[in-house]
């Protein structure tokens, strides 16, 4: 159609079916297609209010959900979507995995929130092998609904941790997995400090372009979040606390990766 009118400023804007469209094409596109991300509302975006910040963290940012007249409505929203999306979405994109399956991996995921993934372990809950539970976790990926992050790479003669941390990367869908309907009851949860960290991951990663990832000794220095943005490093630590305080691991971590800046 752009090709007929022969004219420039023609776009075609397609949503998530666009794997389907460009499967069915005769033409590649390329040079001509570009990939945006759009994710759910980010904080920024809505009207921050004293209960916004604890709103947005409980429900996410998915509209539907965010803007429900109170929390049950929002929850049930959440809820039929993680069904939705596991029992239709997946097979009208032509993914032929089991629901069932993805929702227990999901679920385990969800439990395991921020945490280094143990492929082996996963498999051998769900009955299958570690390669399948990667693939499994890749398509999760990339339809945006987890967030795999990587160990943050740098030359150094301390030994690291290698193996990447998952994140489900809308807050909301992670509660809603976990059954939590209310802030009180996210408090009293052992996912409530997760819960904050992959809130202040994903706000920081949709708005800063550039390497990111954790950093992590078998000794105990840690950064929940190192981002390099043109050769500069910035170190961000979460914490879920109304006195929070890092300890000596962040400041040797600090010390590894010559950063100035946390």
């Amino acid at each position: 159609m752009i090709d007929q009118s022969n004219r420039n400023g023609q776009f075609l804007i397609p949503g998530s079916a666009a794997r389907e469209l460009i499967n069915q094409s005769s033409e590649s596109l390329a040079g001509r297609l570009i990939y945006l991300e759009h994710t759910p509302f980010q904080f920024t975006e809505i009207e921050q209010e004293y209960e916004s910040l604890f709103s947005y963290q409980l429900r996410g940012g998915f509209p539907r959900s965010f803007l429900a007249i109170n929390n049950e409505m929002s929850f049930q929203w959440r809820r039929s979507f993680i069904s939705t999306f596991l029992e239709r979405d997946f097979s009208v994109l032509g993914f032929g995995y089991p629901p069932e399956t993805m929702r227990k991996l999901w679920m385990m995921c969800a439990h395991q929130q921020g945490q280094i993934s143990n492929l082996s372990r996963l498999g051998q809950s769900l009955g299958v092998s570690h390669t399948t539970i990667r693939t499994y976790l890749d398509l999760l990926r990339d339809t945006y609904m987890v967030r795999i992050l990587h160990p943050y790479t740098v030359n150094t003669n301390k030994r690291v941790v290698k193996t990447p941390k998952v994140y489900l990367r809308d807050t909301g869908i992670l509660h809603a997995l976990l059954n939590i309907k209310s802030y009180e009851e996210l408090m009293g949860h052992p996912v409530f400090g997760a819960s904050w960290e992959t809130f202040v991951i994903e706000q920081l990663l949709a708005r800063y372009e550039g390497v990111a990832g954790f950093y992590r000794t078998p000794a105990g220095a840690e950064i929940d979040l190192v981002i390099e943005i043109d050769r500069k490093k910035i170190a961000i630590e979460c914490k879920a606390s109304t006195v929070p305080s890092v300890g000596k691991g962040f400041y040797t971590a600090l010390e590894d990766l010559r950063i100035e800046e946390a």
